[in-house]
């Protein structure tokens, strides 16, 4: 019997941090979540966790603007055997703050960056992209930290539902010509419509699970 596909089985808010002495006590494998400002992030979130309001949607850009945990369990199923695996979602606010001032922006760069760059339990980041548009300097830049940081990015394609199927497909190749992507490197997705939901669970939880994740036998 072979291993069917990860899902997302229980979520919960856990803390907001600013500071490394805020962040959750407990220590697990976290993957990070990050975008321009208004790129969808929350709602991803939620539709990843099934669970709406759990991140805050907000039509005003820059309105998440501390580091977010949520404990995530996910769970498979293994020869008859369920496994269960939990992890930390990480929440962190937008780049490309439209509504701040410079004070703002140099204190949230400072924090994620500290963040980003001193985790020693960061598995994976999911760079979000909205998908109507052409890669924009700030996402290449952010895309170029990430990977000097030495971190594994998956670049996560939002909003493909305000695209034709044909549009979307020339859009993810565009992406993958100017950023230099593998197939497994980018996915799209659709939060309210849950579009490609496993897939991306499943990319996440291989990532984690490559870097330590503990799983449980149910």
């Amino acid at each position: 019997m072979s291993k069917e596909n990860w899902d997302i089985i229980r979520s919960k808010y856990v803390a907001s941090a600013v500071r490394a002495d805020q962040y959750p006590p407990t220590r697990m494998i976290e993957a990070a979540f990050i975008g321009r400002s208004n790129v969808g992030k929350s709602s991803l979130i939620n539709s990843l966790c099934r669970r709406n309001g759990l991140a805050r949607v907000s039509a005003t850009p820059g309105k998440t603007q501390t580091i977010n945990f949520y404990e995530l369990e996910a769970k498979r199923t293994d020869e008859g055997l369920d496994e269960r695996a939990k992890f930390y979602l990480v929440d962190l606010p937008g780049y490309g703050f439209a509504k701040t001032n410079r004070n703002n922006k140099e204190q949230w760069s400072g924090f994620i960056s500290k963040y980003l760059s001193g985790s020693d339990n960061l598995g994976l980041v999911c760079q979000l992209i909205d998908i109507r548009h052409k890669p924009m300097e700030s996402d290449l830049e952010c895309y170029q930290w990430l990977k000097d940081c030495g971190l594994r990015v998956q670049i996560v394609l939002t909003k493909s539902d305000k695209l034709s199927k044909n549009a979307a497909m020339s859009q993810k190749a565009l992406f993958k010509r100017e950023m230099g992507l593998s197939e497994d490197d980018i996915i799209t997705y659709t939060s309210s419509q849950h579009t490609n939901r496993g897939e991306l669970i499943n990319r996440i939880m291989a990532a984690l699970v490559d870097n330590g994740v503990e799983e449980q036998e149910a």
